[in-house]
This record gives C-alpha cells, structure tokens and sequence, in this order.
C-alpha cells in the first residue's frame, strides 16, 4: 500500500473510532474494541508527515512520541508505596504514578481544550527488552500500568520492517490479533503530489521524474550503509529554497549530506549543474508573455530529452507559482467578505468596527498558535489566517485614520475592492502566460509528449487544476484529449525510466 493510501484508511479508522451513537452517546465502537493501528514501512517513507496531517485536516489533537526515547519508567510511571488493609490485615503495596506518555495527553487537553486527538507512538517495534513486556500490554489493552489512555483519544503506532532495523522486536500473534495492521511502501508518484502541495525545489521534481529508482533507496556497502529516503528529498529541497535566497551555493558536498547514498548525490549534483544551466539559457519569464528568441526556438527542438524534460519542469514550476498565488489570494478575500460586510455594517450603525477587527485578528492569532500546539490545524489553514491577519492590519490601519464614519465604510470597501480587482488581474496574466506557455510547447515540441507530460502534471498539482476547473484554459482542454492515447502515454514513460543523463 502507498502512503496516501495508508494516510485514507488511517483517517477513516480514527474517524469511526471517534463515531458515536446518536441516542446513547457511547462510541459505535467500543473503546476496549478499538484496535490500535500499526503502520509499517520502511524509514523515512513519511508516516510521521501523515499524521500531522491527518490531525490538522480533521481538527483534532496530536501527541507524538519516538519510544526509543522512552525508559520503562517515563512509560510506565514510578513505583510508590501504598498502606492498605485487607481482609482485616494491613500491607504495603506497590502502585505506579501516572505515565508522562498519558500524563502529557491530560496537560494538552487542558491547556488547549482538545479533548479528541490520536496518541501517534513510534518505533514501537524497537523498544528495550525491559520496556518490551510493558508495551505489548500497552497494544493490547491500552493502559501504562493503571492509566488508560483517556476517551476520545485514538492509538496509532508504527515501525520499522526488520530488515531495516536490528532492533526489531517481533510482535507474537497474540499482539498482533489485537492490531490493525497496515504495511506501506514507498511510491514516487505519490509522494509527487505531497511534493507539489509543499513546493519542492522544481530541481528535485524534475530529475526524479527521469531517475525514479533514485527516489528511494536503502543498502548496505563495504562503507556502511548507503540510503536515500523521501525525507531526503524534503530536507534537501527546504535546504536548497533557502540557500538559493541567500545567495548560499549547493554544492555536492551539501547535496551528500542529505543524500546519503554517494552516487545518488554525485548523479544528482551534475544535474542540479544542469538544471540552473538551462534556467539560465531558457528565460520561462520571457516564454510566458509569449517572447522567445529563433535561436533558442531552434535549440529546445534539437534539445535531447533529458534537457526537454528539465524545460517542462521549469516552466511547470512558473506555473505553480503563479497559480498558487492566485488562488490562496482568492481564498483569503473569500474569507474575508462576510468579516468587512460586518465591519460596514456597524460603521453605519455608529458602533465600533475597531474593535471587532481586533477580535478577528486576536482569534485568528489564537487559532494558529494553539493548533501548532496540538497539530490540529494544517499548514494551508494556519497559512490562510496568517495572510488575513494581513489583510485586517490593513483595515484596522484605515478605520484609524478616517475622519468621519461615511468616509471609514468607504475606505474600507475601496480597499478590498482595489484588492479584488488587483486579484483579477493577476488571473489575467496567469490566464495569458498559460495560453503561452502552451503555444511555446506546441511550437517547439510538435510531437506533442513534452505537452502531454505538461498537461498530466498541471492535473496533478492542487493549484493549477482548481485555477483551470475556476478560470479555464481551453489549450488545457484541447490537450487533455490526448491522454486518452493510454499507449503513448507508456510509450513515454518507458522512454524516461530508460534514459540515461
């Protein structure tokens, strides 16, 4: 199973575990009933990125925790002596404080009102032998000791498969009887489609989509071992965004410290070379506003493949950019219309509009900041309040400087209005430069793969299909056609998994 699908029937189990029935109250499926999901997969593969996204997608909390990290007494909680009479006679009896595992759960959900999370363990399957017998009773009947795990609070562990880890403990049948067991492998082309949603360097998109078998890779050589994992490529691409801002070079020595398999990282090096070469020669601003020279016309068509390939993806990372703008600007204005409609409303009662401003503002603030505590919210969420908040400073700066009520209700509607119209033009140009680039595409690739490579990965990505499903494109549509021709389509994936740099 790939981890998209794994992240689906993760989010499925915790929203019917946390089902309840109308008329009773009590959960649909008993909590003792509730079995504990664990997710296997190789490092790195992104189990622990699902789960912060599940948490942030469904509004609930998350507690994470790596129990290689933990003793049998962080887990299990301290013994203390307890005077107790039985049958008449008195004794000492040993007792456990509570689990800082459990206790942590507690702290969260007074702290932040989260009373609904998921409780995400991992490495479960690499503890110590002396901590080893308190978690198999922790799977199966989710207590550390005394303490249960609180209601409403879903359990979900992972680890690592054996032969990548020789800590692995090996779970009896018993255990696993009691587990919903879900195992993930690694999947380039679905990690693709994460990778979009984040903006991975368009570097890494692009030379992964000619050397896939390079997108996952972990084995052991004479030096020790060699691997490179889909957290690789994040923290590379992070890295890389940065250092290129900073005017910061990323050299092969950087690129090895994250790619820790040396000829991944040399191969990808040379590339990378390449690739800012070719940003260089091939000027994407000027092919977008439908200005290109005869020369580089004429280069891109004798161009080998691999530097075709290298084009696409840089004119397709232009266009993600600029449709992502567009439509994260159109979903903040969306949000921020019935807000103003309110704020025009009491300035024309003669009540303060300031103030419910200030209130917007603070619950936006409050709404961020608690849910990074909890990872109850995305990051498109969190993102989206951050730029609203943007914009109600800017109200907020109006209304205070207005001379008269009349004159603050228009400012503020001339303000938002100024930035609806600016948002349209924006569409314009994203509009115009995508009927360009597509015009380029036709011109210089008339066979046509190239394009259909366009038009496959302008569906995949989030930001350009909602702009083209809002504002069209009909080069889009007219192009999208030919995917039907399931063999070229084939014919043009074996070309790339066949090329060599």
């Amino acid at each position: 199973m790939d981890i998209s699908r794994a992240k689906e029937q993760i989010k499925n189990a915790v929203s019917v575990y946390l089902a309840r029935d109308e008329l009773t109250g009590e959960f649909e499926i008993p909590v003792e009933r509730q079995r504990p999901i664990f997710l296997v997969g190789p490092p790195g593969i992104g189990k622990t990125a699902i789960m912060e996204q599940i948490a942030g997608e469904m509004g609930i909390g998350l507690l994470s925790y790596s129990m290689t990290h933990h003793t049998r007494q962080s887990a299990l909680g301290l013994p203390f002596i307890v005077h107790k009479e039985y049958a008449g006679m008195e004794f000492d009896v040993s007792e456990y404080t509570m689990s800082d595992i459990i206790a942590s759960i507690y702290e969260m959900m007074e702290n932040s009102g989260v009373d609904r999370g998921i409780l995400f363990l991992d490495e479960i399957n690499c503890v110590s032998e002396t901590l080893s017998p308190v978690m198999l009773q922790f799977l199966q009947y989710k207590t550390f000791g005394k303490h249960h795990v609180p209601e409403g609070w879903v359990v979900v562990t992972a680890g690592n498969p054996p032969e990548y880890n020789n800590s692995v403990h090996e779970f009896d049948i018993v255990t696993l009887d009691r587990l919903k067991k879900i195992v993930v492998e690694p999947d380039y082309d679905v990690w693709k489609s994460y990778a979009y949603t984040i903006g991975v360097h368009p570097a890494i998109l692009s030379y992964l989509e000619i050397k896939k078998s390079n997108f996952y890779k972990v084995e052991s050589t004479v030096e020790g071992k060699a691997f490179v994992t889909a957290r690789s490529w994040d923290d590379l691409s992070r890295m890389m965004t940065v250092c290129e801002k900073k005017k910061i070079p990323v050299d092969r020595e950087l690129i090895e410290q994250y790619l820790q398999d040396r000829e991944i990282a040399r191969d990808f090096a040379s590339y990378y070379d390449l690739f800012n070469k070719y940003k260089k020669d091939y000027e994407v601003p000027e092919i977008a506003e439908g200005n290109f020279s005869e020369s580089l016309e004429a280069r891109a068509k004798r161009a080998p493949f691999d530097e075709r390939l290298a084009v696409v993806g840089l004119l397709l990372d232009y266009v993600f950019e600029e449709t992502k703008a567009v439509m994260d600007t159109e979903a903040c204005l969306k949000r921020l219309m019935p807000v103003l409609r309110n704020v025009v409303g009491r300035i024309a009662k003669g009540e303060s509009a300031l103030e419910l401003l200030q209130e917007e503002e603070e619950n936006n603030r409050k709404k961020i900041a608690e849910g990074k505590k909890t990872s109850s919210i995305s990051r498109s969420e969190a993102y989206l309040l951050s730029r609203m908040n943007h914009f109600l400073d800017q109200e907020m700066h109006i209304i205070k400087n207005a001379d008269s009520a009349f004159d603050m209700a228009d400012m503020v509607s001339h303000n938002f209005n100024e930035n609806v119209d600016i948002l349209k033009g924006n569409v314009d140009d994203a509009h115009r430069h995508l009927k360009n680039i597509f015009h380029y595409l036709d011109k210089v690739y008339p066979e046509g793969q190239e394009v259909l490579i366009f038009v496959t990965e302008l569906t995949a990505n989030e930001y350009s299909s909602r702009f083209i499903g809002s504002y069209g494109c009909d080069e889009y549509f007219d192009h999208n056609k030919e995917l039907l021709f399931f063999d070229r389509q084939k014919e043009i994936a074996e070309k790339i998994e066949k090329l060599e740099l």
